[in-house]
């Protein structure tokens, strides 16, 4: 990916954070001492080679940080408060610039590109949503395209202590509070690490480069560190659960626009009509309301083409669309309808194979998702496909509980070669009434 690419799609990314998380403002005190701290590190990389990182501030409790391709930087309020020093929290930025710096995420676009996740960045109604958002599969914005190897930890460890170094902290700081955190049960650690996974003898391994530099005399301890420390501590902080679930109602969304902290640049990378009048949240839906008629016309994509109800509604994404009831849809969920997306790159010439590993990528993006009924061989478009039945969470509500939800997967291989795949998504009590839908659907389709 080009440098140009990666900021682009760095900041159409950092849109669905902002929709998926509650982000303190720039104004906020604890931001901007995070964003001085990343300006001070900023200044040691030479102006040739940097990025146009960005600093924010998210209200999680849960200790962990994330970078996007391009720059964008989020650190939860958790990490601030669990890190003892400034050269601590240091640490964090310098390893998560390092990750930007070294392009880890970028590199595994390719890999990821097969899952829908970059190519339905068009998204829902032309907005920012990947297609997991569009199955109503929430996810955490930090788990998109993070998933760093131990060569990539190793490393951003190298790299984000030559910066701590140059700007004057004790680099070993940044691997002891890693290693503080495998200690830690519970309180964010595990999912940090299950980011970041340790490459192994972190310490000794940052010590042994430390020991090759010349001797220098590092910053301080800053008491504005201690205090910005106390004033996050005071911050109405979220865990994941609470963060999901307030995603799913829009909550975030409509806070970080009241509060501003959604930057202008992002704002400009999302200008989809869908975050200009966003849609309602999915509540009090009547099977009435989404219906499939009885009249069915046809929709062509760039390599498929299938029909469907007509007083059902399509939007196109970047490889994608989705198909569904107006009634049906809210802000980066879908409760009734269909996904429809294309797989480029497909390992091997196995469906079975890529099936396996759409399944697993979904899995890992949302741990409430599960296989309901093993995949199975079916005959779609001519060819042969396979569908399996998966059971998650709806985004509609009873009360203050998420219903269960039936999402068929149909997979079929495509003739120019990859994979063409199809979520069908409804809330279990429903899922049969909808079905001889669904099925009209599948059986009208055709894969280029």
């Amino acid at each position: 990916m080009s440098k140009e690419k990666q900021e682009q799609l760095g900041l159409k990314t950092a849109a669905e954070v902002y929709k998926q998380m509650p982000v303190l403002p720039d104004s906020d005190p604890v931001t901007r001492y995070v964003q001085q701290l990343g300006g001070k590190l900023l200044g040691v990389i030479p102006r040739q080679e940097t990025w146009p990182y960005q600093f924010h501030v998210v209200q999680q409790s849960d200790i962990n940080a994330f970078a996007l391709p391009g720059g964008p930087i989020f650190v939860n309020v958790g990490t601030i408060s669990a890190a003892e020093n400034e050269a601590e929290l240091a640490g964090v930025l310098a390893h998560e610039m390092s990750h930007v710096y070294m392009q880890h995420s970028a590199k595994q676009a390719p890999k990821r590109e097969w899952a829908g996740v970059l190519g339905a960045l068009g998204g829902l109604l032309g907005g920012a949503a990947g297609d997991l958002a569009q199955m109503g599969i929430q996810f955490g914005a930090g788990t998109l395209l993070m998933k760093y190897s131990r060569h990539d930890e190793a490393q951003a460890d190298e790299v984000g202590a030559i910066i701590m170094y140059k700007a004057g902290y004790d680099p070993r700081a940044m691997a002891e509070f890693f290693q503080k955190l495998e200690k830690v049960a519970g309180n964010g650690g595990p999912q940090f690490l299950s980011d970041h996974p340790n490459p192994g003898n972190r310490v000794e391994a940052v010590q042994k480069a430390v020991a090759q530099w010349p001797a220098r005399q590092y910053v301080a301890a800053n008491p504005a560190f201690q205090q910005i420390k106390q004033q996050a501590k005071g911050i109405k902080a979220y865990n994941a659960q609470q963060i999901s679930e307030g995603a799913k109602s829009g909550m975030w969304a409509q806070q970080n626009r009241q509060s501003g902290a959604v930057p202008r640049d992002v704002q400009s990378a999302d200008t989809s009509p869908s975050e200009q009048n966003p849609p309602a949240t999915i509540t009090n839906v009547s099977y009435e309301q989404v219906a499939p008629s009885g009249e069915f016309k046809n929709f062509q994509g760039n390599d498929f083409s299938v029909s469907y109800p007509d007083n059902w509604k399509t939007t196109t994404g970047q490889n994608s669309a989705t198909i569904a009831p107006a009634a049906g849809i809210g802000q980066n969920a879908i409760a009734y309808g269909v996904v429809i997306a294309s797989v480029q790159d497909v390992d091997g010439n196995s469906i079975n194979d890529a099936t396996d590993k759409l399944i697993q990528n979904l899995q890992e993006t949302n741990p409430n998702l599960r296989v309901f009924e093993s995949p199975r061989k079916i005959a779609a478009s001519g060819t042969e496909g396979l569908s399996t039945m998966l059971a998650g969470t709806s985004p509609i509500r009873e009360g203050d509980q998420p219903v269960p939800e039936r999402d068929w997967l149909v997979t079929v291989p495509r003739q120019q070669g990859g994979m063409l795949y199809l979520v069908f998504i409804a809330p279990e009590k429903q899922f049969s009434q909808l079905q001889p839908a669904y099925q009209k659907m599948l059986d009208s389709l055709r894969v280029k």
